[in-house]
């Protein structure tokens, strides 16, 4: 061989050794941008929910395939981008962290921590959309969620993969319910997700410290999308926490999600909807609305075994204008859920804390979502409250009332007072049985009203001391003759003493 072929052979094998690959990256580029919203050409294989990425790191979300353009929404800071910028697709659909690592965390709407703890230790991602079970995955409600609220438990029950919304007007204690309840969850074996959209940083940061102090952080993720964000993280918020919620479902875990609230992720969502264009409906919010909510919430459910048995309870909040209950997202959100606690301004003002109002809450899983104890003693509870309240109404009218009539406004009136309870106070089931059976029995009937919860207190106290044992087997759900009997004679030993 030559000293030319020799060369030539080399060179072959070189150029076959040195195989050059191509990455082909589809790039676009901004033509408008403001208010948190950017259009792009040039992307034209971009998918729907698909992330882009803007110079400088700041991700996008694709919303909108126009024929010539493609709107997206900014997760970031949009003032650092301009037009004429270039936009790369990623081909990836968005994603946030989820695990262990983030129980005791508060994080934004991309899953990146905000509390200064740290990175989060995780590499597990779950997608933010994802398709809800199905039906033949799921498995009907029937094992409890306590709140640990006298009035709810008794009345409106809640069970784990329930969906149960909390609706009333501003500053009537939407809020104070779901913390109490979350706070009740200690040693229940089960994971809480709060998720804050659009509410004060200050706000936030009394919740996060109040569930330090009492201890509820060890099993709780806080999601936050500051009213200081721009209007995408309110809209991602929700689906960033039960995409986290879900990881813990998948591996037969219960887990309760609050959102708190749901009014303002759908006003950011029709803030970003006519940013984009897209034609305004009923109030001035898009087509798809209730689709916003629906496809969110339908993702609670419980499991069957076959699917892992978990289960995700979810509490979302509504807050209405002036008790309206009939306007749109309010009536969406109805219809979505398995129940409402509707709390009630004038309630409030009068004093009744929680200010539920009995005849319009419902829950529509009901006894199944109780123990047995409990659904015994309160059974007949929630009817002689509605028969109490339509009295009370008539009884102002009218001067004599004859005894029976009396003696049922009087003992309503001790309910009421007995179904009052302070924040920050959950109360354990087989204690709650206990107070209102023993209300049932017209123990309270010869006190004052203002007398009924020291006596309560009183009451509870005396059993936890002396009758502990009576207390654990409700506590386990028996409920038979013999329960009934030695709590009769413990009430009576309390009325002597």
């Amino acid at each position: 061989m030559s000293h030319t072929d020799q060369i030539v052979a080399n060179l072959k094998k070189q150029i076959e050794a040195s195989k050059t690959e191509i990455k082909v990256e589809e790039i676009g580029t901004v033509i408008a941008v403001g208010d948190g919203i950017a259009r792009m050409t040039g992307l034209e294989k971009c998918q729907a929910q698909e992330m882009l990425e803007f110079p400088g790191g700041i991700k996008g979300l694709a919303l909108n395939l126009e024929e010539e353009t493609v709107g997206a929404i900014i997760l970031g800071d949009f003032k650092a981008i301009k037009e004429g910028d270039t936009v790369k697709r990623t081909g990836q659909i968005m994603s946030v962290p989820v695990g262990e690592a983030l129980i005791g965390r508060v994080v934004n709407a991309l899953g990146e921590p905000v509390d200064g703890l740290g990175e989060l230790k995780t590499s597990k991602k779950y997608p933010l959309e994802r398709v809800a079970s199905g039906v033949m995955s799921r498995e009907p409600v029937s094992v409890p969620m306590q709140t640990g609220i006298k009035a709810i438990d008794a009345m409106t029950p809640v069970g784990r993969g329930q969906r149960e919304l909390i609706i009333g007007d501003r500053q009537t204690g939407k809020t104070s319910i779901a913390i109490d309840t979350i706070l009740n969850q200690k040693g229940q074996n089960m994971t809480c997700v709060y998720v804050a959209i659009g509410q004060k940083e200050s706000k936030v940061a009394r919740i996060v410290a109040r569930l330090k102090e009492l201890g509820a952080m060890d099993y709780t993720i806080v999601v936050t999308a500051g009213a200081s964000e721009p209007a995408p993280m309110s809209y991602l918020a929700p689906y960033s926490g039960v995409a986290m919620a879900e990881y813990f479902a998948d591996k037969g875990q219960d887990v309760l999600i609050v959102y708190d609230d749901l009014t303002k992720q759908a006003w950011a969502y029709r803030e970003m909807s006519l940013l984009l264009r897209r034609p305004p409906g009923r109030e001035a919010y898009p087509g798809d609305v209730f689709y916003l909510h629906s496809r969110l919430l339908e993702r609670s459910c419980r499991l069957n075994t076959k699917y892992g048995g978990g289960s995700i309870t979810a509490l979302p909040i509504i807050e209405t204008q002036a008790g309206d209950v009939s306007a749109y997202i309010p009536t969406n959100v109805i219809s979505i859920t398995d129940g409402q606690i509707y709390l009630e301004s004038d309630l409030f003002y009068k004093g009744v804390r929680p200010a539920i109002n009995v005849g319009l809450s419902v829950s529509r899983v009901g006894g199944a979502a109780q123990t047995k104890p409990m659904k015994k003693v309160a059974g007949t509870l929630k009817l002689s409250l509605a028969q109490f309240r339509e009295l009370e109404a008539f009884a102002q009218f009218s001067s004599d009332l004859d005894p029976e009539t009396k003696k049922q406004i009087d003992r309503g009136r001790r309910f009421t007072e007995l179904l009052k309870q302070p924040q920050y106070s959950p109360m354990l089931v087989e204690e709650q049985v206990v107070s209102i059976y023993a209300a049932s029995q017209g123990l309270l009937d010869a006190e004052n009203v203002e007398n009924v919860r020291g006596v309560e207190e009183k009451l509870l106290q005396f059993m936890r001391s002396t009758k502990s044992v009576l207390l654990e087997t409700i506590r386990e759900g028996k409920w038979d003759d013999k329960v009934v009997e030695d709590l009769k004679l413990a009430l009576d030993e309390f009325k002597k003493q």
